[in-house]
């Protein structure tokens, strides 16, 4: 174990005592005692909720507190978005990341895949037709994140399935209130039909290439209409 002092008593405790992800630590009253803790009941508060909105515990009214598995999500969730309230052109430059990321990634998510993964991005496929083809027309936000994230799910790193949850995130959070071409919507479907054929087939090189093209689409979603990219 590396000693890392983290800033925080509470963090530091955690780490200190040997604590393992489902265990169940003591209640405020008892942390505020804890001699080894050594703060008060309003910094244990304090310090818990910081743990807590980082993913690190999870706080019940019947169970008490108990530790999670680590997830790097919900801190990089909360900054991303943040930074997206701030400035929206943040988003675009975050999405650049991710689509470095995950091509980086591709080869290593793509060989990891199992049936049941291949059978959840066929049906994230199937779903999002059925939208497109209802009248109205729904945009289909989930299932997009869904095929997506099923190709990576099975990476042993937390930190590159945080990033990509993090993404996933904040494109549910301002995608939708955003104009979509209904041409540029079918482009991308259609897309995901190759991209998944060409997996399916073990063409990780040419799904990975397909991959980048529909990222261009995501990039200048009315460049396949025009012909020009919008350089952004």
């Amino acid at each position: 174990m590396v000693q890392i002092d983290l800033g925080y008593h509470f963090l530091n405790y955690i780490i200190e005592q040997g604590y393992q992800p489902g265990d169940r630590l003591p209640s405020i009253s008892e942390l505020a005692g804890d001699e080894h803790l050594a703060i008060n009941t309003s910094k244990v508060r304090e310090q818990l909720e910081v743990a807590r909105v980082l993913g690190l515990v999870e706080v019940r009214s019947k169970t008490g507190t108990r530790l999670q598995e680590y997830t790097f999500t919900p801190a990089i969730r909360l900054s991303l978005l943040f930074a997206l309230a701030g400035e929206f052109s943040k988003f675009e430059m975050f999405g650049n990341l991710r689509i470095h990321l995950e091509a980086a990634y591709w080869h290593e998510g793509c060989a990891s895949l199992q049936d049941e993964d291949i059978n959840q991005m066929k049906r994230c496929i199937e779903a999002a037709n059925q939208k497109l083809n209802a009248h109205p027309i729904r945009i289909p936000t989930y299932e997009h994140r869904d095929f997506h994230l099923a190709v990576f799910r099975r990476l042993e790193n937390p930190f590159v399935l945080g990033l990509l949850e993090a993404y996933w995130d904040a494109y549910e959070a301002v995608i939708p209130t955003r104009y979509v071409a209904y041409d540029y919507l079918k482009s991308v479907w259609d897309y995901h039909q190759q991209i998944l054929d060409a997996i399916c087939a073990k063409e990780f090189d040419r799904a990975q290439q397909l991959f980048i093209e529909h990222t261009r689409l995501l990039r200048y979603p009315d460049s396949h209409l025009n012909g020009e990219k919008e350089g952004k």
